[in-house]
């Protein structure tokens, strides 16, 4: 909802603050959308809304369609592979990710926490090696997945320092948080956390730790499949080894284990 306190005119910082929150508006379940929608679930006036999107679309960071809706541009996309190319963690990371996928026949995934300010704690997919088999899961590389419900998400919490783990477990609901507390003890103690059909009926997973050279969780290396393929018992056992995988990773970032 607009803020009446809000002034209309844009400028500065916060015309592109507001046109940053419009890009952010396009995602895998709404990758088009009509300007009604864009001034909705922005909040902004219709003026507003309009004049930025077609600053927007100057620079070829929107487009917009035969249908007149809007959708991301081509520099967003050069822009987003230029930044993924930029990225030390997922070049370091991708070969693994790739190994461990042969070795295992399942999808693997590099995931990296993401919040800020009027967002709710997530995962962010940033890399992504799919499946060997007909029937798998895709998680998709920009794909945000809640922390409580994935192996990824409890990963990153369970090896998050104090007191940001505190502030974390604080935004999600007493219930999953008190859940989580309790899974806890055995994660640490394995090494990796795991997540069976939480998520959604039927999907299996498992993730662990990646620590650079500051001794810091980086990242959470995850494998999800289907619970037709992997049983409980096969769970742990592939989750060793994508905690061997994520030691590996953190070893080649930097990160060194405490004498």
């Amino acid at each position: 909802m607009k803020n009446p306190t809000q002034p209309d005119t844009v400028s500065g910082s916060q015309a592109v603050i507001r046109a940053i929150q419009l890009l952010k508006l396009f995602d895998d379940d709404q990758p088009y959308r009509t300007l009604a929608e864009l001034t909705t679930a922005s909040g902004l006036n219709r003026t507003t809304t309009f004049r930025l999107l077609a600053a927007l679309e100057s620079q070829e960071l929107l487009r917009r369609t035969e249908t007149g809706k809007y959708a991301l541009g081509s520099e967003a996309i050069a822009i987003g592979g230029r930044a993924m190319r930029a990225n030390k963690l997922r070049s370091v990371a991708h070969p693994y990710l790739q190994t461990l996928a042969e070795a295992t026949g399942e999808t693997i995934t590099l995931e990296v926490l993401r919040y800020g300010y009027g967002e709710a704690p997530s995962t962010l997919v940033i890399d992504e090696v799919t499946s060997r088999h007909l029937v798998g899961i895709t998680q998709y590389i920009g794909s945000r997945l809640p922390l409580a419900t994935t192996s990824s998400g409890k990963a990153l919490l369970c090896w998050s320092v104090e007191p940001e783990r505190q502030a974390l477990l604080a935004l999600l609901s007493p219930a999953s948080a008190k859940k989580l507390l309790q899974e806890f003890p055995s994660f640490l103690t394995q090494g990796f956390a795991t997540a069976s059909g939480e998520l959604e009926l039927g999907l299996m997973a498992c993730a662990a730790p990646i620590f650079d050279a500051s001794q810091s969780v980086r990242a959470a290396l995850s494998l999800v499949g289907p619970s037709v393929r992997i049983q409980a018992n096969q769970l742990h056992n592939l989750a060793q080894q994508v905690a061997l995988t994520a030691q590996q990773i953190s070893f080649a970032l930097g990160w060194r284990d405490s004498p």
